[in-house]
Formats: C-alpha cells, structure tokens, sequence
C-alpha cells in the first residue's frame, strides 16, 4: 500500500489503527503533493497497470490531472474512487444558486471531473451519494 498526504499528521492520526490491525510493515507512506509522486511512480513502465486500487481525495482543481495518471497506473479490473463528487450537493444546482465562495470555486472543477469521466471510455462508473459523494471507476481498457 502506498499512502500519501501533504500532511504527515493525516497519516499518523490512523496509525495507531495500522498498527493494531498488523499491517503498518505493508504501507509505504509519502509525506508531499501527489502529482511529482504520481509522475515518478509513472517513470518505471512496471508501475504501469501495477495498482488494483486508487483512491483519491485531494486538491479539486487537479482532479483531472490526477485521473490522468491514475488511470495509467490502475490495472484493467481496477478501480480509482475519487471523494466529494457531489460536493455539498452543488453539481445538481444551477450556477446563480446562492453558495459559499469555496463551494462555488471547486464547483466547476468537480463537474469538469465528472463530465470527463463520463465521457471517459476506458472507465465504467458509479456515483454513490455517500457523504459527499464518491465516484467509483472501473478502469475496462
């Protein structure tokens, strides 16, 4: 397993749970932005198609550039979830409903995310409303 977080607390927060479970010796954890990780992982062509599952909950605006590279690095069979697709309920509201500045100014990046991946033939998806909403894709080519 590798995890990475721009926040090393993240990580040690849910590692006393790692630890209990027996399984802190299977995950590699990189404390920094994802994308330089993403991009070297994607360096050594035996990454390629090596990951069964990806799952992403990061910077928003870069949503497609990490859909980029994960579907690259996510086997055929495998799946990559991205978090907050429904974000606050706001990609079902037209654009002059009243919202808060953050909600508004991701807004646009999720929904360029979730059109992308609808049009996206190497991938089946499904978008659960749990939470925040969370979209599965199933990588098929």
């Amino acid at each position: 397993i590798l995890a990475m977080d721009i926040n090393r607390e993240n990580y040690e927060l849910g590692l006393p749970v790692i630890q209990k479970a027996g399984v802190a010796h299977k995950i590699e954890f990189k404390e920094g932005p994802a994308l330089p990780v993403l991009d070297h992982l994607l360096t050594d062509e035996k990454n390629k198609g090596a990951f069964d599952f990806i799952f992403v909950d990061a910077d928003k605006n870069n949503y497609l550039n990490y859909h980029k590279r994960a579907i690259e690095l996510v086997k055929v069979g495998g799946l990559i979830g991205y978090d907050n697709t429904l974000w606050n309920g706001s990609v079902a509201d037209p654009p002059e409903v009243p919202q808060l500045d953050y909600i508004k100014y991701y807004r646009g990046f999720v929904l360029e995310l979730n059109k992308a991946l609808a049009l996206d033939s190497r991938v089946e998806i499904c978008q659960l409303p749990i939470g925040d909403g969370i979209t599965l894709c199933r990588r098929i080519s």
